[in-house]
Order: C-alpha cells, then structure tokens, then sequence
C-alpha cells in the first residue's frame, strides 16, 4: 500500500532509530559490569529504580505480548502452506467487492488453538535452560538463512508470470508502478476489502513493520548468561541491526520490481511463491525464523521480570525472585501465561502497536540514560565504547516518542500513562535504592552550579530564605533512643513558607574523634530517622568536639557552603538550669549567644518547647511583637511565617513598641505602621513608654508575682557575687566568672534586672493570653557574668509559657519592594 518510496522511508526511520539504540546501548553496556535484567539493569542503574522498573516492567510485558506475535505468524505460515490442517472452515474475502479472486482467510479459532500448542511447545524448551536453547538454536538459524537465499535467487530467476500471475520479474515498469503509495481499506484479517472498517496510512504501517526492527535487546536480555557483556552486546547489536536494515531496504526495492501491486497486496506469502526451487523451503523458514523469535521473547521476558523482582524494589514481585544462576520457572509461567492470553486474541494487526509502544518506550529509555550520563560526564562514565554522543542519543529518544506518536497517539497516551502508573506505585510502596543514578548525579552538578552562581555576596533581602541551624542538644538528658525534642521540628517547619527551605539539625558529642566516630555514625542515622518521621526538610549532622561549646564554636563558622550556610541558630531555653542545679550552663549558654553574634548569626531561642502546637493544634488569639531594637526585620519575617502554618493561621499580629517615656509616641506609631504597610504586613501596633531606668519599682506598677521574681533575684545575684568576690579574696586574683575576668557594676546589674522585670510585667499585661509572643533578645553585657545575664533571662521569661526571643543579624531580611 505504501509502495516503494513509503517504503524505504519507514525501513530508513525504523532502522535509525534502532541503530541509534544500539549506539546508545552499546555505551551503556560498556560502562562497567552488567547483570541480569539487560535494558531494565542499565535504565535503572541511569535513571533511578523508580524509572528503571516502571519502564523494565512495560518492556517485559513487551516481549510477553511479542512472544504471541511470533507464534501467531508461524502458526498462520503453517496453516498457509497447509491448509488441510485447519480445523475450522476457512472465510473467503472479496477483493474489490467481486469474488472472482477469492482469498482465503484463515479462522481465528485455528489460531488459537495451534497458537497455544506452540506456546506450551516452547515453554518445555525454555525449561530446559539456556543450555537446550542454545542448543536448538542452530535449528532455527541455517534454515532461515538458507531460505533467504532461496528468495533472493527466485526473484532475479523470476519471469513475467513466472512462477505466478502478477509476477513481472525484475522490471523497471514494475518498479515505476509500484513507486507511489496507494493506501486502501482491509477487514480485520488484513485483506484489502473496499468494504473493510480498517482504513490504513503510514502512520499504521510504521505500527505494523516496527515489531520486524525489536530484536536489538535479543542479547541485552540474556546479558547474565553471556560471558563478555562489554564485547557481545556492542558487536551483536549493531552489526544484526546494519545487517537486518540493510536487507530491508534490499527487499523493498527488489519485491517492488519484481510483481504487480495487486499481486503484492493479495499474496500474503509472496516470498514462498517467487522462491527458489520451491515454496516449502520459504514456509519452513518463516516458521522457525517466527518460532525462533518467539523462543527469544519467552526467554529473556522471564529473565527480565526475575531481574526487576531480585533487585527487591517491589514486594508484590517477590514470587519471581530467584538464586543466582537458576532459572526463572515462576517467571517463565507468567510469561507463557500472557501470552496466551495475546494468543486468544488471535489477530495480529490488535497486537503489533501495543509491542511496538512497549519497545519504543525501552529505547527511548536507553537513548535518554546515555544522553543523561554523557551530559553529566561523571568521572565514573568512561564506557569502553568510544563512538557515542549526547546528541546521538537525544536524537534517538526524540524519535522513539515521534513514532510513537506517529503510530497513535491513543496507544502512546495509553503506554506512557501505564509507565506514570507504574512509577507512582514504585515512589509509593518500593523500597529505596541507591544505585547511584544518573538524577541523583545530575542533582549533585546542578547543586554545585547553583552554589558557584550563588556566590559569595550577600543574597539580596527578595530572596533570602531562612536556614535554620537547629541545636538538637538538650539542656539535660533526654529518654534513650530520643534524638531530639519531640517539637523541635514542628518548629523549624514553622519557619518555612510552605515547607520550602532546609533545616540542618545538629548535635554535639563529647569526647576523642577517633573513639566516637562509630557512636557519631549511630546517632546521626538516629537523627536522620527523626527528621524524616517528622516530615522536616533537613539534614542531619552530628560534631564530636572535647566539649559543647567548642565544638559549637567549630559548628558556627564551618557549617554550609558559600551562601547556603545557616542564617539562623536555633535552641531551646534551659528552662531547667536552676530547678537541677546545672551550673555549668550559663556559660555555655552566654557563649552560643555571643559566638553567633560574632559569626553574624541570627539567635532564636523557644522558651516553652513542650507547649508547642503540631501543625493538627489550631491556635487562637493573637501572635505578639515586642520590637525593641532594630533586627532587620527578623522578628516580622517570623510572624508572617508561623501564618502561613494551619496552626496560626487563625491569629492576628500585634506589635508593641517598646519606647522612653520622652518619645513622641504617636508620631513612632504612624511611622512603624507606615513601614508595615510597605513591608505588605497586616498588623496593630502599640506604643509603650516605660521607666528603663528607675532602680525602685513604684508601688502597684508590678504584679505581685512579678515583684516576688525581682526580690529572688536580686538576693541570688547578691550571694553569687558576694561568693565570686571572696574566691578571688582567697586567691588573690581578679574578679573571675566562668574562667574569665570579669567587671561588675552592682548598680548596672540592678538596672538591668529592674528593665527586664518592668518588660516581663508589659508583657503580662498585654500578651498574657497571645497564642505566641516574640520579643527582642538583649545581648550579654560585655564583661558581665554568665550567672547574671541567666538571671535577666530568667525574669524576662518569668510566667509567660510559650516564648520566641529573637536576635536578628546586621543585615535586613526583609525588603519594601517587591
């Protein structure tokens, strides 16, 4: 129908795309030792399991349906050349509405039944191992070569209606003639019929011819019972696919010389008809050339499903495992179990664009696991196959998905629908693999180039992302095998906006590197567990060091990359200090706070962990700021976060501004407000004047509780500092705290514990029942004593349950445009 020139076209198209392939192939192939599974083993190992089984299961079911392909055409050869064997009544087919040229149709019935004797036939064969196949694999080769030059003789022998009507012999006439396509309708058998419901272009005989072109992955599909994977498979491939194309494109010229079209579209066996000396030779090769087809199609699709189930990436496919060397037997079954199925369905014109959908998906997977590693170019890609190229193989993935389309676009929706399926239910219910893919490589190159165009100036307010650096280690013990605090992550997930952002989590073991670096191992798998219970997008990373706050300090300035380093540490507030008489903690805990002030970190530190709400816990009320110095913006960027969480999203912001009793307080409202509403932040804001400086509080101007925490206070920092005077009496030193000099002003420190109570007792009266209130973080005195500043910090967060004090960095975060 598609005459000489359709012809050669579709040969020519087919055959690129599966020397491309086999280009593609060959490289992969040649890049290391290949186990069993043949495509399935080298796209999985290129694209990752997930793409690697949902393609390597869609090729099997490939050469499961091609399997009764094959059958069917030797089976229908058979019946052909003997037709006394058929047991049911033949149909006769019109051909151009007359029955003066009767053909004979064969019954689907007859199909069926010799259909499945064959299959069972070659299912024994398969049982009995690579060994019988190899065997009985010269008894299909020498006759279908002998056969071919049976019909290459016959036709330069041929005459004009010699050995036939329609037969011309090589004729120039002939050949001019059948040069134009001239498509027409069928019946379902295939027999031209101007009444058939089958209306054929070239779109549906490339469909047709592509299944002729899939035997490339012949020996791909056996590649665990081959002895040289890398020499084979490369020499194999590429030269049976120049050989097969070439005498494509041979026969299209010499048949479209040699017959009249009428004689071409009628006689379905022309080849037996024009052979030399006679048709039997030609019936016998197309039924072991077909046979032996089917033989390789029913042994390496077991082969490749026993590969896809022993990789054990889907527990549904455990029935198919097998040992080492064993044959596939389960497999096998379910093989010859499809295809009979196929079989039953007795035509084969329902049966080829499915084969061919499922074959030019695996090449296309081929052609795009070498384009992906020849781009990517690892040190670890160095295949022994030299003549390949990026190019060559997106050429032969963008193909493949041509033709596919070509054939139909209904087919191709349907395969590729099947593949997503399939690779959703992988990501969902398989077991992780590292294979070492191609994405994952690809992934690591793309990270690199983002850091490198990242640099190392500042990013720009507009695309500043928080990086948490979240401090994991507990002001105490945690139960055993507790990682972490249970909230720590529902936290750091508030800090992101629709969980976009990394959170690094980190924790600190004390003691030699080279005695603990197994319990290092341990414990950040641990760690890394809990993250990703907790669905927090984060690492985990864990720092063995003499002592916490040396191996903080070490973590504060090497942690992260260029401008991926965390911007932001985050802890909790010892809360338990006083209560179990953990002395050494207010100097670890002033120390974290002034290394990330000299490391240009923002502090944020949650008082109140425990009353934390997950994201199931709906707050009500109001999310509260108390601005008192300038932080960039920090404090608001975190409150417009934690609404954006289901949490919070019901609370409103307010922002109280902190002020001397001087300032003109209406006009610090109008501007804070002013630049709220350039920031596009929807907030209340409220200015409040207080004393800072007055060492006596006034009568009634406190809570009486809050006056009970200032008197306690005020006596523990007395005795402290009474107890650090006299051991430097004793010893005849300095003033020492926490192993450094230290200076105390005795007024100063009654000044700031005076400040911090008047702000705990604001607080108390404002946000008493906020769901969350912020508040700035003061710096450490310089020169103070940890001890002091503990009690500061103590006061300030005196009676209030759920706490963020903030410390921004000397940089804004946020930005008033946009």
């Amino acid at each position: 129908m598609g005459g000489i020139g359709d012809a050669l076209l579709l040969v020519s198209l087919c055959g690129l795309c599966t020397f491309l392939t086999g280009i593609s192939l060959s490289a992969i192939a040649t890049n290391g030792a290949m186990k069993g599974g043949g495509p399935y083993y080298l796209i999985g190992r290129a694209l990752g399991p997930e793409v690697g089984v949902s393609i390597g299961l869609c090729f099997f079911l490939g050469n499961a349906v091609a399997g009764a392909l094959y059958v069917l055409g030797a089976v229908e050869t058979f019946l052909k050349a003997l037709p006394s064997a058929g047991i049911f009544t033949e149909t006769t087919t019109k051909v151009n509405g007359t029955v003066s040229e009767p053909i004979q149709s064969i019954s689907t019935h007859d199909l069926q039944i010799y259909g499945i004797v064959v299959t069972i036939i070659l299912c024994f064969i398969v049982f009995g191992g690579v060994k019988m196949i190899n065997r009985v694999a010269p008894a299909f080769l020498i006759p279908v070569l002998f056969s071919i030059f049976c019909i290459f003789i016959g036709i330069f022998l041929a005459k004009k209606d010699d050995p036939a009507p329609g037969v011309t012999g090589l004729s120039l006439e002939s050949f001019k003639d059948n040069w134009s396509s001239d498509y027409k309708n069928t019946n379902s058998a295939g027999i031209p019929d101007a009444e058939g419901n089958v209306h054929w272009n070239f779109h549906a005989l490339v469909g047709l011819f592509f299944p002729a072109v899939t035997g490339i992955m012949a020996g791909s599909n056996r590649s665990a019972s081959l002895e040289d994977t890398q020499r084979s498979i490369p020499i194999g491939t590429l030269a049976a696919t120049l050989t097969t194309t070439v005498l494509y494109l041979v026969s299209v010229l010499l048949f479209g010389a040699v017959a009249t079209r009428d004689k071409l579209l009628t006689d379905r066996l022309l080849t037996a008809t024009i052979a030399w000396p006679f048709p039997a030779i030609i019936h016998i090769g197309i039924i072991l050339s077909t046979l032996g087809a089917a033989l390789q199609s029913l042994t390496g699709a077991p082969r490749l499903l026993a590969a896809i189930s022993n990789d054990d990436i889907l527990p549904v496919l455990n029935y198919f495992k097998v040992a080492e060397g064993s044959e596939p037997y389960m497999a096998t079954l379910f093989t010859a179990f499809i295809c009979m199925g196929c079989v039953i369905i007795g035509n084969l014109d329902l049966i080829t664009p499915t084969v061919t959908m499922f074959f030019l998906l695996c090449y296309s997977g081929v052609n795009l696991s070498c384009f992906l590693l020849d781009l990517l170019d690892a040190p670890s890609w160095r295949p022994r196959w030299k003549f390949h190229h990026w190019s060559f193989s997106l050429l032969g993935a963008s193909l493949c998905i041509v033709i596919m389309f070509l054939i139909s676009w209904s087919f191709t929706v349907v395969s590729l629908a099947l593949a997503s399926l399939i690779y959703y239910y992988v990501s969902i219910k398989g077991k992780a693999g590292d294979w070492g893919d191609g994405f994952k490589s690809a992934y690591f190159q793309l990270a690199l180039r983002s850091l490198r165009s990242l640099g190392a100036n500042q990013v720009h307010p507009k695309n500043w992302y928080p990086i948490p650096l979240i401090f994991c280690r507990p002001w105490g013990k945690l139960p055993e095998n507790v990682p972490c605090h249970p909230k720590l992550a529902d936290f750091a997930n508030c800090m992101k906006k629709k969980g976009r952002g990394m959170s690094i989590f980190i924790n600190i073991l004390d003691g030699d590197y080279h005695e603990r670096a197994e319990d290092a191992k341990a414990a950040c798998k641990q760690l890394d567990t809990y993250i990703n219970y907790k669905n927090c997008e984060g690492v985990a990373e864990i720092v063995v060091a003499p002592n916490m706050s040396e191996g903080f300090r070490g973590v504060v300035q090497t942690m992260g990359l260029g401008n991926l380093k965390p911007n932001i540490v985050v802890m909790r507030y010892p809360e338990i200090w006083r209560r179990e008489n953990l002395k050494e903690i207010p100097g670890r805990f002033v120390g974290i706070i002034n290394d990330c002030i000299v490391a240009n970190k923002a502090v944020v530190i949650v008082k109140g962990l425990d009353e934390w709400p997950n994201e199931y816990q709906r707050q009500y009320g109001t999310i509260d700021l108390y601005w008192i110095v300038r932080d960039g913006g920090l404090m608001l960027l975190l409150s417009q976060l934690l609404l954006t969480k289901e949490s919070f999203e019901s609370c409103k912001i307010q922002v109280f501004c902190i002020a001397e009793e001087d300032t003109d307080a209406e006009g610090l409202k109008a501007d804070v407000k002013k630049f709220l509403y350039d920031l596009r932040m929807q907030a209340e804001v409220f200015v409040i004047a207080i004393k800072s400086w007055d060492v006596q509080p006034e009568n009634g101007s406190q809570p009486d509780e809050s006056k009970e925490a200032f008197t306690a206070a005020q006596q523990r920092v007395a005795d402290y500092l009474a107890e650090i005077k006299e051991t430097a009496k004793k010893e005849g030193t300095p003033l020492m705290a926490d192993g450094k000099p230290v200076i105390v002003n005795e007024q100063q420190v009654e000044k700031f514990l005076y400040t911090t109570l008047k702000l705990n007792s604001t607080i108390l009266r404002y946000s008493r029942m906020a769901a969350v209130v912020l508040v700035s973080l003061p710096p450490p005195p310089v020169s103070h004593p940890a001890y002091c500043y503990m009690e500061y910090m103590d006061l300030l967060v005196d009676n209030l349950p759920r706490l963020l004090m903030v410390r921004g960095y000397r940089r804004d975060v946020v930005t008033l445009f946009t």
